[in-house]
């Protein structure tokens, strides 16, 4: 019995064989079920490219400039009719119901959001900016800040803070995020937590110093110990 197996462990070509047949078989028996498999894989494929091509870019372009309309309104202020749209002119949350899946319909969010803030229905901003999704590491830092005033108008000051501190350390960088961190401060200012905004405003002027936010810093800093001093009698 040794012996058999030391010669089948000693030919190697005999088993490779043995297994092709074997494979062979298998194929040749399963032949009809390889076939639907792989024509179903292709038609599965096949249809998705044509779903793209034909469906998706035809849309995305539709909503392109579909927003290119609502965005001009926007640029002018004009948020009502950046949000609602005026006769052919769709606006953003009509871009929302049709072209929802499309690249636009997730940034008609974010402007619905702004637009519903500019108008001063702030629950309404807070759920539409929930909504959108971004990479871009500035226009969502920008999405969290306006979800912080949103909420700081709707007195949760908690909340806010932590949308602000969210929205300041998104990749932090010299253009949002002191402009977020100083109104985190006087966030905690308004709740009379003047050691955690007169951190804050340090943090500002030690690491944002060359800003407009980092010179202003100062001011912020003496009013914050000012604070402290006259709770601490």
């Amino acid at each position: 019995m040794a012996a058999n197996k030391t010669e089948q462990t000693k030919d190697p070509i005999a088993n490779v064989e043995d297994a092709l047949s074997r494979t062979e078989f298998f194929i040749e028996k399963n032949r009809n079920i390889l076939l639907g498999v792989l024509a179903g894989l292709i038609i599965i494929v096949g249809g998705f490219l044509a779903y793209r091509q034909y469906v998706v870019k035809p849309k995305e372009a539709e909503a392109e400039a579909a927003m290119f309309r609502a965005e001009i309104y926007f640029e002018k202020d004009s948020f009502q009719l950046a949000l609602n749209g005026k006769g052919a002119t769709e606006g953003f949350l009509a871009i929302i119901d049709q072209y929802g899946g499309t690249k636009s319909g997730n940034l008609a969010h974010y402007y619905a959001g702004i637009s519903y803030l500019q108008t001063g229905k702030f629950q309404e901003a807070i759920d539409q900016l929930n909504e959108f999704q971004s990479d871009d590491i500035l226009v969502s830092s920008m999405a969290l800040g306006a979800k912080g005033d949103a909420l700081m108008e709707l007195n949760k000051v908690d909340e806010a803070i932590d949308q602000y501190v969210k929205a300041a350390g998104k990749n932090e960088n010299s253009f949002s995020s002191p402009i977020y961190l100083m109104k985190a401060g006087m966030a905690y200012e308004d709740k009379g937590e003047y050691e955690k905004a007169l951190e804050i405003y340090k943090k500002v002027r030690t690491d944002f110093f060359q800003t407009n936010e980092g010179r202003e810093s100062e001011k912020y800093i003496a009013r914050a110990e000012m604070l402290m001093q006259q709770k601490g009698k």
